[in-house]
């Protein structure tokens, strides 16, 4: 079987990649799914094939992809990853893979400042742009001479394996003994060396803001600011539920010195939060590649998936801007979040019943595409039942942690 239109190949198959494939699907554009432990994506009329990763290394995979595209003459095929090692697959094979696909992500060089978030926050450091207090732990020891303020979160510099660790993204402790006992936990789970200690930034959903933008060599082509009212859990979220378009030019100044000086290639999300007790925005994280609510953009005229594949094959693409207003909402984790809101005397019925008006996004539910939404809750259960054992067998399996060593070095600033 030979394709003959290009299209696009969406590596993974959760909500993420359920948006890629609607976006392209949904002008015509062919979409292959090569699925991971997910459901909902491959559940979509959009996608018109779907096949299994390798249960193997990066080496393999690349070796599978180079083999995908030579079988069904996939010349001239976007490849869309939908987490960071997706994403840092294609940037350190881009090389290989480029001979013979288009690759969504900037190079290596770029994207390591991303994927790493000790090189996020240094340049972060070397813009003069502010974020959270971090400390590097290299053994138990330096986890007890941590003296920032508590409550601290334990955080993964990358996320190279799934487990509990890296899927919550981050592990609160009230006090030095709590920390300490959770840094155990995490380094039978990830090494030493990739465990950061981290202020926690006081806040509610009101501070976490967003910018969002598709950008050709650090120049922004399309971009929209957003609020990410609400998020599960609500205190140190996992992923968004709840994200609203807003107005934010201190959010999008601060965000685009940032991509211009990584000359950055691709769509991208930044991550900040406000700080109530200072007002100074606080760099989080920065996302090279199709994140939680970015389906969000199509219903704010900023449909991200699409425009990226239009830019990569040459096509004209105006600069533009998403309005503001438009809401995007994760139904499934969005509710018992709200409800423990409404519980807790944080939002009223009323607000809450406010906040659904449109215009408004579902991250799963489509009135042209119905079926992920069916297999959602089926789904969710399995991915959890996977995961715990996932967990079981890592920590079973690691070895005693080696000495750690220190943050990786390098710079990657516009001169």
């Amino acid at each position: 079987m030979m394709a003959r239109q290009p299209g696009a190949v969406v590596l993974g198959s959760d909500y993420k990649a359920l948006g890629v494939v609607r976006s392209l699907g949904r002008h015509g554009i062919p979409v292959w799914l090569v699925r991971d432990d997910h459901a909902l994506a491959n559940a979509s009329r959009y996608t018109r094939r779907s096949l299994a990763w390798p249960a193997a290394g990066e080496a393999r995979r690349v070796e599978y992809l180079v083999e995908l595209g030579r079988r069904y003459a996939l010349d001239g095929w976007a490849v869309f990853p939908t987490d960071d090692e997706g994403a840092a697959l294609l940037a350190r094979n881009r090389e290989i893979l480029g001979q013979r696909y288009l690759i969504t992500v900037p190079s290596w060089e770029t994207l390591r400042w991303a994927y790493d978030k000790r090189l996020t926050y240094r340049i972060a450091a070397d813009l003069g742009v502010d974020h959270p207090r971090t400390h590097y732990p290299a053994n138990r020891d330096d986890v007890l001479a941590y003296d920032g303020r508590y409550p601290a979160i334990l955080k993964p510099a990358i996320r190279a394996e799934l487990n509990s660790f890296t899927v919550s993204k981050a592990w609160p402790a009230d006090d030095a003994p709590g920390l300490v006992a959770r840094y155990e936990e995490a380094i039978a789970l990830v090494e030493p060396a990739l465990i950061m200690v981290q202020e926690v930034i006081p806040g509610g959903g009101e501070a976490q803001l967003s910018f969002a933008a598709l950008c050709r060599d650090g120049h922004v082509v399309a971009s929209l600011a957003a609020r990410r009212t609400r998020q599960w859990p609500m205190d140190f979220g996992r992923a968004s539920t709840y994200v609203e378009t807003i107005d934010a030019p201190d959010v999008e100044r601060i965000a685009r010195r940032i991509l211009n000086a990584l000359r950055f290639d691709g769509i991208v999300e930044v991550e900040f939060k406000r700080d109530p007790r200072d007002g100074a925005l606080k760099l989080l994280d920065i996302n090279p590649r199709v994140w939680g609510w970015h389906s969000l953009g199509r219903a704010a005229g900023v449909d991200f998936p699409y425009l990226l594949w239009r830019l990569l094959r040459g096509e004209q693409v105006d600069e533009r801007r998403g309005r503001a207003g438009v809401r995007w909402v994760r139904a499934l984790t969005d509710l018992p979040v709200s409800i423990g809101e409404i519980r807790a005397g944080r939002m009223t019925m009323r607000e809450y019943l406010a906040s659904l008006r449109g215009p408004m996004e579902f991250a799963i539910l489509a009135a042209d595409d119905p079926l992920p939404a069916v297999v959602e809750i089926p789904s969710a259960l399995h991915l959890a039942w996977l995961r715990r054992m996932r967990d079981r067998r890592t920590v079973a399996a690691r070895p005693a942690p080696p000495v750690a060593t220190g943050a990786p070095s390098g710079s990657c600033l516009r001169s």
